[in-house]
């Protein structure tokens, strides 16, 4: 049996001179949870509007579950999540949650998606007195409506609070948990990394890195060494043994390095305290990968 609930196939997309998608390939098994990076510009959007048949490619194909984008749509089996989803500005958060509910063949039940989107205090408000982090929960609930398999989400916690993207991404958990199928792009590079099994850097078009988030960290080389300065002078801390970057912000220091050991024998000996090593954050990968390196 087939697992693969999402394939994309040399997609090719141009919008005049500029070439969004240059030959992309990406296969999403069926119960992981994939997160599509890149900087604006690289293709993400649109590889997420071809996918869900609202755009067509000019050369490659699209398949969900094995079959037309718009068949997995009109089933139910897709649920999406997108940046420019608009809703009738004077119905409210249950009127539309309905709505949603009357257009798949096995929906969810209302109040499980109200609770689900943290929105059951704001059921009977109209949705254009929504805050902007509401408006966004509103939306990842019409998503979930219809009960899908697979779940896209187009920088889903724009426009949250801190405590509202991690209920969300709590509920996120828990769908994956229950064997559902998760891509989503984001700018927040810290969602990826804790709650992606794979993540798919994209640059002009092109996958240019696949792989668990160890493994993209790791692409970046070297480690992390921070400590606290302690009143004492960051001065000379660029020729400490391999270190090749510093990055001083108030009194910690942040120290990019390629021999860890190395760099962490000689700060012992001078006294600075509260020292830690780390693996190379995702940012440090996603900026070589993607040539945003400044």
């Amino acid at each position: 049996m087939d697992d693969t609930v999402v394939r994309l196939s040399g997609l090719d997309r141009r919008f005049g001179a500029v070439r969004a998608l240059a030959g992309l390939d990406l296969a999403v098994t069926r119960g992981t949870t994939v997160a599509l990076l890149g900087p604006n510009g690289a293709g993400k959007t649109t590889a997420i509007s071809i996918m869900l048949g609202l755009s067509p490619p000019d050369d490659g194909s699209a398949t969900l579950f094995g079959g037309p984008p718009a068949a997995a749509v009109r089933a139910g089996r897709v649920g999406a999540m997108l940046q420019d989803g608009g809703f009738v500005p004077q119905a409210t958060v249950r009127e539309v949650v309905e709505l949603a509910r009357a257009l798949y063949p096995r929906p969810l039940a209302a109040d499980r998606i109200l609770a689900m989107a943290g929105l059951t205090g704001r059921a009977t408000r109209r949705l254009d007195r929504l805050s902007g982090g509401e408006a966004q929960r509103a939306r990842f609930a019409f998503a979930m409506a219809g009960n899908p398999d697979l779940l896209v989400l187009d920088e889903p916690t724009a426009a949250m609070d801190v405590a509202a993207r991690q209920a969300f991404w709590a509920a996120i958990r828990a769908y994956a948990d229950d064997g559902g199928t998760v891509l989503f792009s984001t700018h927040h590079l810290d969602e990826a990394d804790q709650f992606a099994d794979r993540v798919v850097v994209l640059a002009e078009g092109r996958a240019v890195a696949d792989a668990p988030p160890a493994q993209i960290r790791a692409l970046a080389g070297g480690r992390t060494v921070t400590f606290d300065l302690a009143g004492r002078s960051a001065a000379g801390l660029e020729s400490l043994p391999g270190v090749r970057a510093v990055d001083v912000r108030g009194d910690r220091v942040a120290l990019t390095t390629d021999d860890s050991d190395a760099t962490v024998r000689a700060l012992a000996a001078t006294g600075f305290r509260a020292l830690e090593v780390t693996a190379a954050p995702l940012e440090a990968a996603f900026l070589t990968l993607t040539g945003t390196e400044h």
